[in-house]
């Protein structure tokens, strides 16, 4: 399962999704809008993405982590639209034999979610929104 949706993250799905009878490991990871960036009151973020190509660059991280690692299943899940805070924008769910190889995989594919997948973060603070890791540099807009 490598989706990007506008719809909230469910935390159960993805674990239901790699629970398998092999695996004695199954690791998530939850990365959620928190309020606070350098020193700025955050609101919410708001996330864009290629939708297509995202996905197919989440499938082939799936894939590359396999390769790497003994893991049984690989969900990799992120929200595109506003995110407030405390709500989830990306959830990984990996599961193995041993929990190493579950580990390993998880920090692999958020590493490299933010390295090569088409999706693109604007924070929205007290004051004003900037567009976080874009390829062309940060862009800051006062409100």
């Amino acid at each position: 399962m490598f989706r990007v949706t506008d719809k909230a993250l469910n935390l159960q799905e993805l674990v239901d999704y790699v629970t398998d009878p092999q695996a004695g490991a199954i690791v998530t990871f939850i990365g959620t809008t928190r309020n606070q960036n350098e020193g700025r009151q955050v609101l919410s973020l708001d996330y864009e993405a290629y939708p297509e190509m995202a996905e197919k660059e989440l499938k082939r991280l799936g894939q590359e982590a396999g390769k790497r690692w003994n893991i049984q299943r690989m969900a990799i899940v992120h929200r595109v639209g506003r995110v407030e805070i405390t709500e989830p924008s990306v959830i990984i769910a990996v599961s193995a034999a041993h929990r190493d190889d579950a580990f390993q995989a998880c920090r692999f594919a958020i590493e490299e979610i933010k390295k090569t997948v088409p999706i693109w973060k604007k924070e929205v603070f007290e004051g004003g929104e900037v567009w976080i890791g874009t390829q062309s540099g940060q862009r800051f807009h006062q409100r």
